[in-house]
């Protein structure tokens, strides 16, 4: 099978995607591409590759420095152009049958350092002592709670009023699911906390509302997540932070990061954050890889 078939079976497969498919021409063009570059790398045309080809070809890929993701998506291409080729009679065998895709690696969260935190929590507090209106004070309430338990967004702005009220040092949130947690509260978010409380029962437009973090304007009745993050964007550009590097999911994950940088376990982080299953929490284990680096190299006698 010489290049020129396999160029014309490449055209073939192309117009079977626009018609039948509705291919983009931006699609069509990313297809052509990957499948130039696969035949460019292989030593026989590619509409008679074989699967060893094919597989050499996907290492070549890794070599070449490409994302795993990049990988899977040639990977994909090649696919649909050997089942064509297959749909066709123009093959007898599908070379990719056998293949596993590339296996993309999970994404580490972005992280906020101590220090930025510290900063973070600096201008909400100065803030909230200098405020004129109750944004300040609450936005101050909203992410001392946020980083002192790490809740989730939405477990953060449908707190009930119930929980301020009681000024205890832990409250019971019921998170994903239904299940139920135990999680802690600082001092300073407690301070916090019973600071917003004040000025939003003296708020008439609150009256009657369950919710800690009420808003008369939103459906559910309170805060909503999407204004809470663009004002804490707002904020961390006061800040002097990238306002692109913070979000309330980012405070959560400097939650479990500064626990694990500071000696927390795995396990209780897992229980703070209530995530079911724990390889959810290994997300966070080159935290803890790190610790353990810089452990092994301060108090080991011969890390010298």
């Amino acid at each position: 099978m010489g290049t020129r078939h396999s160029s014309g079976l490449v055209e073939a497969f192309l117009e079977m995607m626009a018609a039948e498919r509705g291919a983009a021409d931006n699609t069509l063009d990313s297809y052509r591409r990957d499948l130039e570059d696969a035949e460019s790398v292989m030593p026989a045309p590619l509409g008679g590759a074989r699967t060893d080809d094919i597989r050499a070809y996907l290492e070549s890929l890794s070599s070449r420095g490409f994302a795993a993701s990049s990988q899977a998506r040639r990977l994909s291409a090649l696919r649909q152009f050997f089942r064509f080729l297959y749909a066709e009679g123009v093959r007898t065998d599908d070379p990719t049958g056998t293949l596993d895709s590339p296996r993309k690696g999970r994404a580490l969260p972005k992280i906020l350092s101590e220090e930025e935190v510290s900063r973070l929590l600096q201008r909400a507090e100065t803030e909230a002592a200098d405020a004129t209106d109750s944004g300040a004070v609450r936005m101050h309430a909203l992410i001392e709670v946020l980083y002192a338990t790490g809740l989730r967004v939405s477990e953060l702005v449908s707190l009930p009023a119930s929980v301020a009220r009681r000024d205890e040092r832990f409250f019971i949130v019921r998170g994903k699911g239904g299940k139920e947690r135990l999680v802690p509260l600082s001092p300073k978010a407690r301070d916090a906390m019973g600071a917003w409380l004040a000025l939003r029962d003296r708020d008439p437009v609150h009256a009657g509302t369950p919710w800690l973090f009420p808003s008369p304007v939103a459906e559910s009745g309170h805060l909503s997540r999407q204004v809470f993050a663009r004002d804490l964007k707002a904020l961390a550009a006061r800040a002097g932070l990238a306002a692109a590097k913070v979000s309330p999911h980012v405070l959560r994950h400097a939650f479990a990061s500064h626990l694990l940088q500071n000696g927390a376990d795995l396990r209780s982080v897992q229980q703070l954050l209530g995530h079911a299953d724990i390889s959810t929490t290994q997300i966070y284990t080159h935290v803890l890889e790190q610790r353990l680096v810089e452990l092994v190299r301060d108090h080991h006698p011969l890390a010298d």
